[in-house]
């Protein structure tokens, strides 16, 4: 879903990030406020003047539900691992734009390694950047990354590295995420 306008009202204390600036913050039950963005599993909350984003293991406290991270049938199967984990980094998105991270073009690495002695367990290595260095939300899209990505049976871990060389520009964004936000 994509714009929303839906009211909700927090049925229980919560903490959500505040937008751009990244800061953590507790909003408490019987918060009012929009979704204005409902994507990849979190959400971006508009109450009184301000922006927030919530994540997704916390969609009970507006009543929703949480995603369901995918199930790898075959972790043996190097190819369906990788496929699942782009998949769930296409599930990340800036709380600002509604397009997900990888159409923006912000995921410059995404390296899937064997682990020791092992065929069924990985590890991954991302290089990603943002649409702007002074972005808040970098810490908080990493998170997101290394939690989905994690999350997923056969991931032992997942480290997220910001890098900002070479700098993004539009032209990084795919056809369909230009098209999404008016530049095509």
């Amino acid at each position: 879903m994509y714009h929303t306008n839906e009211p909700v009202t927090f049925n229980r204390n919560c903490s959500v990030t505040l937008i751009p600036n990244g800061d953590e913050v507790e909003l408490p039950e019987g918060a009012f406020g929009y979704i204005t963005q409902e994507l990849g599993g979190s959400f971006t909350i508009y109450i009184e003047g301000n922006l927030f984003r919530l994540s997704g293991k916390d969609a009970d406290a507006i009543g929703k539900e949480a995603i369901i991270i995918p199930i790898i049938q075959n972790p043996k199967d190097y190819d369906h691992v990788s496929e699942i984990i782009w998949q769930q980094l296409k599930t990340c998105y800036d709380p600002e734009i509604p397009v997900n991270i990888v159409d923006l073009g912000l995921i410059y690495k995404c390296e899937v390694l064997h682990e020791k002695d092992t065929d069924e367990n990985y590890q991954v290595i991302i290089d990603m950047t943002l649409t702007a260095p002074g972005c808040g939300m970098g810490p908080i899209l990493m998170q997101d990354i290394k939690e989905k990505i994690e999350g997923l049976s056969c991931i032992s871990t997942c480290n997220v590295e910001l890098v900002f060389d070479p700098p993004w520009n539009q032209s990084m964004m795919s056809d369909e995420a230009k098209l999404q936000t008016g530049m095509l």
